[in-house]
């Protein structure tokens, strides 16, 4: 009989402290329960030969949209087809973002058996805050939910969030908000644009001589963003409350978020794929349209400073399945937003190792330092003896072709057509399940609901004292 259900033999696996490492995995019951010397004895039902490959730990998505039109996954290929992108592309858990004006309570039901009748990753859920409601109920989310983390659109003020069924709020909103999510051990993750700028702009000609995603740049410039970022801060500070800004696009933007974070501690910055790879003058054209507005090639260089050096916690994807028929217009009427959680990693990855960046730095940004703040620390984001399997095995001599055809979503597009990616998937694992194998995404999802009793700063505490 077998002590172990799987050994992968012949890797250089990714410890902590100590990076890639010449060592096999055990394991049992979807956790690792064991980490050995190649040729210790240790008898397991299959073992795969790794042949030298680098083993990372499964990569996490913290910012993920599902459905249609963006609000709430409604029918399994919501899950399937996106969640198969993932695995695809080496991320085992997302963090997905529930919108919707209603109690959550039957909106989080519903979608939970969505996720679970479909989902290749292990998934959680935010939820995008909007009535007062929403934040009297923030306590039992944490509680009976196991739902930490709340939305709040800066910019969906008067009507400006109709279109997705959201009401218009303010900063006293905002203010109570960040006070009752303190006092949960909760965080808010804001979307922070000054929609009084940008209705401001709109007034002037648009000026489309540099190019439409520089045109829609104009129209939601910089100072948009940092100025939102500044006010967030602010009151996070006045209320102790742990705030993660969303999708950080910009040099300006990421400036706010240093000055604010020398004075208070509890506020984190996540950047996305796309504003580390892409810029006003990629070649996708409406494809590349999302809010905020991919920038020019100055902010991107000044957000992989900001990978470099931590003042940028995580990267996400904002992966949005919208269909391409959205898409195809002029970038005043085309829809905002794209696929990438497919991407997330190898090109995140690949193109920080191009640059030089530490494989740690790297491996904290897109796994461990997402575990960390959402209270997923360590059953995720670190290979360790006792955490899940949840595991990513890259060739990182090999290249990947992107392409939406291998791309699996359901938008049937990428804005990273014909893009390679210097470095492969070979597989990823899920708790010891194979979501993807020599390439090839199982046919048998098997995600489960992810419970979050904390994130933010009470989390980061918690994480800090299991790091011990």
């Amino acid at each position: 009989m077998s002590d172990y259900d799987l050994r992968l033999h012949g890797g250089r696996v990714f410890l902590p402290d100590l990076g890639p490492t010449p060592v096999d995995l055990l394991v049992r019951d979807g956790l690792i329960a064991g980490i050995v010397g190649p040729e210790a004895p240790a008898a397991a039902a299959e073992t795969v030969d790794l042949r030298g490959r680098t083993v990372l730990p499964g990569a996490i998505d913290p910012h993920v949209h599902l459905g249609k039109d963006i609000r709430v996954p409604k029918d399994r290929d919501d899950a399937e087809l996106e969640t198969a992108s993932a695995v695809a592309g080496g991320v085992t858990s997302t963090l997905v973002y529930l919108m919707s004006a209603d109690p959550y309570e039957k909106v989080h039901e519903s979608a939970r058996a969505v996720m679970e009748s479909g989902s290749h990753t292990d998934f959680g859920f935010h939820f995008v805050l909007g009535t007062e409601e929403h934040v009297a109920s923030v306590p039992a989310y944490v509680r009976e939910l196991g739902v930490s983390s709340f939305k709040f659109f800066m910019n969906f003020r008067g009507d400006e969030g109709a279109y997705l069924g959201m009401p218009g709020n303010d900063d006293g909103f905002m203010y109570d908000l960040l006070g009752t999510t303190a006092d949960a051990g909760a965080m808010v993750n804001p979307h922070p644009e000054n929609i009084e700028i940008v209705r401001r702009l709109r007034q002037d000609p648009p000026d489309e001589s540099k190019g439409p995603l520089h045109a829609w740049h104009l129209t939601r410039p910089p100072v948009v963003e940092a100025e939102a970022e500044q006010r967030v801060a602010c009151l996070a500070a006045a209320t102790g409350a742990s705030a993660y800004v969303v999708h950080n696009s910009s040099a300006a933007g990421l400036e706010a978020m240093r000055m604010q974070r020398a004075a208070y501690p509890n506020l984190f910055v996540e950047t996305c794929t796309h504003y580390l790879t892409l810029t006003t003058s990629a070649p996708c054209g409406m494809y590349g349209k999302v809010n905020p507005p991919l920038r020019p090639e100055s902010d991107l260089e000044v957000l992989w400073e900001g990978v470099a050096d931590a003042s940028v916690d995580t990267v996400g994807s904002d992966h949005n399945a919208r269909h391409r028929s959205f898409k195809e217009k002029d970038i005043w009427s085309a829809s905002a937003g794209f696929p990438g959680v497919g991407v997330m990693l190898p090109l995140t990855l690949g193109e920080g190792l191009r640059r030089g960046l530490p494989l740690e730095r790297l491996v904290d940004a897109t796994s461990t330092r997402a575990a960390k703040l959402f209270g997923l620390y360590p059953r995720k984001g670190v290979i360790r003896v006792g955490s899940d399997a949840d595991l990513v095995v890259l060739d990182l001599d090999g290249t990947t072709a992107i392409t939406a055809s291998d791309q699996h979503s359901g938008a049937g597009y990428t804005p990273w057509e014909g893009r390679r990616a210097p470095l492969r998937v070979v597989h990823t694992l899920v708790r010891g399940h194979f979501a993807v194998r020599d390439g090839q995404v199982s046919d048998a999802p098997g995600g489960r609901y992810l419970t979050r009793p904390h994130s933010g700063a009470t989390a980061l505490a918690v994480a800090n004292r299991e790091s011990v």
